[in-house]
C-alpha cells in the first residue's frame, strides 16, 4: 500500500484478518452505510469470491486501494447467500468453484427476483469464446481472465460501480 503524507485530512486503514459468525457480520453490515470519507458519497458494495486464497487476498487489496466496500465468499453457497443477504450491486465470481461452479451461482442469482440486478464479472482462467458465451448465457455482464492485469480489473470495476 502506497505511503501517505499525514495532514488534516489523513485516514489510515488497517488490514486484519478475522473470522466472523454469519449473525455477527450480518450485524456490522446493516449498521454500515458504506459512505466514503472522503467524498460523503454513498459506496457500492462488491461481493469478491474465488475459492484460492491467494487469488482472493490480491483482488481484496485492490479493492482497498480502490477504496471500495466489499465483502467476500469462498465457495458457491456462500456466495449465493450472501448475495442474498447483502445485495452487492456487484459480484466478481471465479468460475471455478469446489462446491457449486460459478456458472450455477449466476444461474441462479439471475433466476431470483430479488439479486437478478447484481452485475456479475466473471472471474476465469478460462479464455475461449465458447466459455465467454457461456458465462453471457448465465447472466455475466463481462469476463475477467486470470492471470489478471490489476489496471484491467480496476477498470473494469470501475465501468460497473459508475
Amino acid at each position: 500500500m502506497p505511503r501517505r503524507r499525514i495532514n488534516k485530512k489523513s485516514y489510515f486503514r488497517h488490514l486484519f484478518s478475522v473470522s466472523f459468525s454469519t449473525t455477527l457480520l450480518q450485524i456490522i453490515m446493516s449498521s454500515q452505510n458504506f459512505s466514503s470519507s472522503a467524498t460523503g458519497n454513498i459506496q457500492s458494495l462488491i461481493l469478491a469470491v474465488d475459492d484460492n486464497e491467494d487469488n482472493l487476498q490480491l483482488i481484496s487489496e485492490l479493492l482497498l486501494i480502490m477504496n471500495c466496500c466489499f465483502i467476500t465468499a469462498t465457495d458457491g453457497k456462500s456466495a449465493i447467500s450472501m448475495a442474498q443477504t447483502y445485495k452487492p450491486k456487484l459480484i466478481l465470481l471465479d468460475m471455478m468453484l469446489p462446491d457449486v461452479s460459478g456458472i450455477e451461482v449466476a444461474n441462479y442469482l439471475k433466476q431470483d427476483s430479488q439479486t437478478k440486478e447484481i452485475l456479475i464479472i466473471a472471474v476465469t482462467a478460462m479464455a475461449r469464446d465458447e466459455d465467454r458465451e457461456r458465462f453471457a448465457k448465465a447472466g455475466c455482464e463481462d469476463c475477467i481472465t486470470k492471470p489478471y492485469i490489476i489496471d484491467e480489473l480496476e477498470a473494469m470495476i470501475r465501468k460497473y460501480l459508475s
